[in-house]
């Protein structure tokens, strides 16, 4: 049976984007039973209340819900239950000092497969104020106009 290759999507939380200002990102692993697989295998989560945590020098995703599995039977997973995170020491320690410092936090970003494994990507991130939001909303408008006003202009000159 050949491996599976490359990355397949399954879920983005890109309000997270938006909400925060994004410092660091980082690709862990997930611990999952066989029903949450086949549910994520079936395009099936949620990363919109998601979120992570460093306990006892281990890393946690909560609060992220992979549906249960159709076809599973009483063995089937609870939907929102916490997973452990797969990272190297130095990336916890390194994680868990920033969030202590005050003011991060750790948001998932996107869940997908690489090469048949699934993984979660993680951002230590700030919250953003509501000014800073709308600063950044504004920016991609003008950047927006400034695009099309460039494109008109070489139209024009065709």
């Amino acid at each position: 049976m050949p491996r599976e290759r490359g990355q397949k999507v399954v879920a983005t939380n890109r309000k997270a984007r938006h909400d925060y200002t994004i410092e660091d990102t980082y690709e862990a692993g997930l611990v999952l039973t066989g029903t949450e697989v086949k549910s994520l295998r079936a395009g099936r989560a949620s990363l919109v209340d998601g979120y992570a945590f460093v306990e006892a020098g281990e890393a946690w995703l909560d609060a992220v819900h992979i549906p249960e599995y159709n076809e599973g039977t009483w063995n089937n997973h609870p939907p929102r239950r916490k997973r452990k995170l797969l990272l190297h020491k130095q990336q916890i320690l390194k994680i868990h000092n920033k969030v202590k410092e005050g003011g991060y936090t750790l948001v998932p970003l996107s869940l997908y497969f690489s090469d048949g494994r699934a993984k979660v990507e993680l951002a230590v991130a700030k919250g953003k104020r509501e000014y800073d939001k709308r600063q950044t909303l504004r920016e991609r408008q003008d950047r927006r106009e400034a695009d099309r006003a460039m494109s008109a202009r070489r139209n024009l000159g065709d």
